[in-house]
C-alpha cells in the first residue's frame, strides 16, 4: 500500500481532487443543494466523479511528459497571442472537424468514417443530456393547475417549455433513444471491420479494443430496450432494463481514465499541436544541411533541441552543429559516412 502511494504523482493527485471538488460544488449549485437532484442518479453521480478524478489524474501526468508539456504550453502562447481571434476560429473549425463528423478517419475508408462519426456523435449527444441530468443541473415539472405543458429548469432557472404530445416533446424525451441509435449502427460498423480485417484480427487486443465496444453496445442496447419497454410493454422488463443500463454505464464511467476511451481527451490536446504547426509555417522552416530544402519548422526543431536537453540528450556534434538540424534523409545520409568510416579504419569494406 505505502509502495503504491510513494508512486503516486502528487500534482496530479491534487489536480485530481480540485477537478473531483468543483464537480461535487458544481452538483450542488446546479442542483439548488440537492433540491433537484434525482437519488436514482447517485450510481451514475458516483461513476462520473470517478471518472473525473481518473481522468484528470492521468491528463495530469501524460501533460507532464516534457514534449506533451512543451506542446500544451506553446498551444496557449500562441491561442492567447495577437493572432487570438484566427486561431480561435481554427480551433472551432477543428473541433468540428475531428470531435462531430471525425474528418480526419474519412482518408483511412468511408465506412470506416461512417462508423466512427456515428457513435462519435452519439456519444456526445448523449453525454451532453445525461450528464446536465446526473447532476441535477435540468429538470422538467409542471406548474400548478398546468398539466398540459412541461417546463425545463437550468440551474433551477426556468428556461422555457413545451406542450405533452409535441414534436418539441418527443425529441426533448428521446434524445436519448437518437443517441443510443447512433451509437448502436456505429458499432456494429466497427465490430463488423474487426471481425473481417486481416490485419486488424492479428493486432487488436480483447482490453483495448473489444472491451470499449461491448461496453457501448451494452448501455445503447439497454437504452433502447428501456424506451422499447415504456412505449410497448408497460415497464414488464423495466427493472432488468434499468438495472443492466446501469451497470454498463458505471462501468464505462471507471473503464474511461484507463482503456481506449482516454484518447478523447488527447484528442483535445492534439488539436493544438496544428496551431503549433500552422505558427511554425508562418514564422519559417529549417533548412537541411545536407539536401539544402526546408522540411520542418525551425520552431520545431529548436524545440526539440531544448526537449532533448531538458532529457538527458545533447546532440550536439564536435563542429558545434546539432545532429537534429539534419532532416531524415540528412540523417540516413550522416549514419552511412559513419558507417564508411568505420569501415576504413577497420582497412575493409566488407567482412
Amino acid at each position: 500500500m505505502l509502495k503504491h502511494l510513494h508512486s503516486l504523482n502528487r500534482k496530479a493527485a491534487v489536480n485530481g481532487l480540485i477537478a473531483t471538488a468543483l464537480t461535487i460544488a458544481l452538483v450542488f449549485i446546479g442542483s439548488r443543494n440537492l433540491q433537484n437532484f434525482d437519488p436514482a442518479l447517485i450510481g451514475y453521480l458516483a461513476g462520473t466523479v470517478f471518472a473525473v478524478f481518473g481522468v484528470t489524474y492521468r491528463y495530469s501526468v501524460w501533460i507532464q511528459r516534457p514534449a506533451t508539456q512543451l506542446y500544451w504550453k506553446r498551444s496557449l502562447q500562441f491561442l492567447f497571442s495577437k493572432s487570438f481571434i484566427t486561431y480561435s476560429l481554427l480551433g472551432l473549425k477543428l473541433v468540428f472537424q475531428n470531435l462531430l463528423i471525425q474528418k480526419f478517419i474519412f482518408k483511412r475508408g468511408t465506412t470506416r468514417w461512417i462508423g466512427h462519426m456515428l457513435f462519435a456523435m452519439g456519444c456526445l449527444l448523449g453525454f451532453a443530456i445525461t450528464l446536465p441530468l446526473t447532476f441535477g443541473w435540468i429538470h422538467f415539472e409542471f406548474k400548478p393547475g398546468d398539466t398540459m405543458n412541461y417546463y425545463a429548469h437550468f440551474f433551477g432557472f426556468e428556461m422555457g417549455g413545451f406542450e405533452l404530445g409535441s414534436l418539441m416533446a418527443f425529441m426533448a424525451f428521446h434524445g436519448l433513444v437518437f443517441a443510443a441509435i447512433m451509437v448502436t449502427a456505429g458499432v456494429v460498423m466497427i465490430i463488423r471491420r474487426r471481425l473481417t480485417d486481416g490485419g486488424l484480427i492479428a493486432t487488436q487486443t480483447f482490453e483495448f479494443d473489444w472491451i470499449p465496444l461491448f461496453l457501448l453496445l451494452g448501455i445503447a442496447l439497454t437504452g433502447i430496450g428501456i424506451a422499447f419497454d415504456y412505449t410497448y410493454l408497460q415497464g414488464r422488463t423495466y427493472q432488468f432494463m434499468a438495472i443492466f443500463h446501469a451497470m454498463t454505464v458505471i462501468l464505462f464511467l471507471l473503464y474511461l481514465p484507463y482503456g481506449k476511451f482516454f484518447h478523447i481527451f488527447q484528442r483535445l490536446a492534439q488539436l493544438g499541436a496544428i496551431l503549433y504547426r500552422t505558427e511554425g509555417q508562418k514564422r519559417g522552416m529549417a533548412i537541411c544541411p545536407h539536401t539544402k530544402e526546408p522540411f520542418a519548422s525551425q520552431l520545431h526543431i529548436d524545440d526539440l533541441k531544448q526537449v532533448s536537453r531538458d532529457m538527458g540528450f545533447d546532440f550536439t556534434l564536435e563542429d558545434g552543429s546539432n545532429y537534429l538540424d539534419l532532416s531524415p534523409e540528412g540523417k540516413r545520409s550522416t549514419l552511412a559516412k559513419a558507417h564508411m568510416k568505420v569501415r576504413e579504419e577497420g582497412g575493409g569494406f566488407f567482412g
